[in-house]
């Protein structure tokens, strides 16, 4: 192998922070931003494998173990690369992915399902190793992936709107105490505007009496459950091309979008190889392609410090590692919330790294491009089992070439 293929993965351009320096840079804002990161993640996100698993049947065991992977495992990946880079890296799961799985497994077994996981980290991985994925990713316009990742963010924003509308008695305390905090930069770096309007809304869930019982119905451990893979033409021809390409493009784009735009330096073969190499043991105990999530990410360097950002992905790290420990109850507490305080907090949270993802998409190069690839996004489209955003980068691209190309 080359030395060129064999340098392909980025290295690490920071010194690794001591446990001295950990220390410092762990301010409220890091720990408040890091917690609302976990929060997301552990809120809407999880009703999307849910719903999968409820599509292919799978039990509370098999459901369970899925979610343990997908934090834990995840959890100790971003705990790792976060320390090892000194920079942000939360690894999740593939929303996108999810969804395409969960129309699998209502055909397919979950071994098959399982069996296109191996084979897709395999693939994903060899894009990042070889640093083939890097060389793709270099000529895509910054532009029209930023605009990708707009048209993904830009439905927290409007869940926001929907929530005050629908209940604006748990929605509405959140949105003013997150505006009174905000207002006050001083208070804002003691107590993070996102973390207190979550306690807010959880306070008013309880209160009002809208907290669904039975959080501890399915346990409080979660416990790993291994499921034998079996490799069928059927399922790999269904899922590892649409599975591949929404991590690498989509997934791991949206994450090396954001981070870039924040000043970090992701590294995008280092991203492609992680994820795929860590999907592989992952997926024998459920769970779908790791990805660089791009939400959580924009959540986690939403601080005005970029040097402590790393420190928020560690306290995000250690608490997807809880969660996953204590998935099933974790789970439960978060699905007996009412949906519109889950709306709301995602919105909230969602406000700043929307309103940066609109400012970095169309203020540059490439606009038209951009604005296509934003429509395409929002448009939910589905051609041949791929989702919207990597069709808004085929079609912003193409745009871009065609009208834009004159004009740059």
């Amino acid at each position: 192998m080359s030395n060129s293929v064999l340098l392909a993965i980025e290295r690490p351009e920071l010194p690794r922070p001591s446990l001295g320096e950990i220390k410092r840079d762990l301010g409220p804002q890091e720990i408040g931003n890091g917690l609302v990161a976990l929060i997301f993640s552990a809120s809407g996100p999880i009703a999307v494998i849910l719903a999968a698993a409820a599509a292919g049947n799978l039990s509370p065991d098999q459901t369970s173990s899925w979610i343990f992977g997908a934090f834990l495992g995840n959890g100790l990946l971003t705990l790792w690369l976060s320390y090892m880079y000194r920079s942000p890296q939360a690894y999740f799961w593939t929303i996108p992915g999810t969804v395409i799985v969960g129309d699998s497994l209502s055909h397919l077994s979950f071994a098959e399902v399982i069996g296109a996981y191996l084979a897709t980290g395999l693939v994903v991985f060899l894009l990042g190793w070889t640093g083939l994925i890097g060389r793709i990713m270099a000529v895509l316009p910054p532009t029209i992936v930023m605009a990708m990742v707009t048209g993904i963010f830009l439905r927290f924003g409007l869940d926001l709107v929907n929530a005050s509308i629908s209940d604006p008695w748990i929605a509405l305390p959140m949105i003013i105490v997150f505006v009174a905090l905000s207002m006050n930069p001083k208070i804002a770096a003691l107590a993070s505007p996102v973390a207190v309007a979550a306690v807010v809304g959880t306070i008013v869930a309880i209160a009002s009496g809208k907290l669904t019982p039975g959080i501890l119905d399915n346990g409080m451990i979660a416990r790993p459950v291994f499921t034998t893979p079996e490799f069928s033409l059927a399922a790999m021809m269904e899922l590892v091309i649409p599975l591949a390409i929404t991590v690498v493009i989509v997934q791991n784009g949206q994450g090396v979008a954001v981070l870039t735009a924040a000043g970090h330096k992701p590294g995008v073969n280092l991203a492609a190889a992680a994820s795929g190499l860590w999907s592989v043991p992952m997926a024998l105990i459920g769970n779908v392609t790791t990805c660089l999530t791009g939400p959580t990410n924009a959540l986690i360097v939403s601080g005005p410090q970029k040097n402590r950002h790393y420190a928020a992905a560690m306290v995000t790290a250690c608490g997807a590692i809880v969660v996953g420990l204590f998935s099933p109850a974790f789970v439960g507490f978060m699905l007996a919330m009412p949906v519109s305080s889950i709306s709301a907090l995602a919105g909230i949270a969602m406000l700043p790294p929307l309103k940066n993802a609109f400012l970095a998409a169309f203020s540059g190069a490439y606009s038209t491009g951009a604005l296509v690839c934003f429509l395409v996004t929002v448009s939910e489209m589905n051609i041949l089992g791929i989702t919207a955003p990597f069709w808004g980068i085929v079609f912003g691209c193409l745009i871009a070439y065609l009208l834009d190309q004159k004009k740059n």
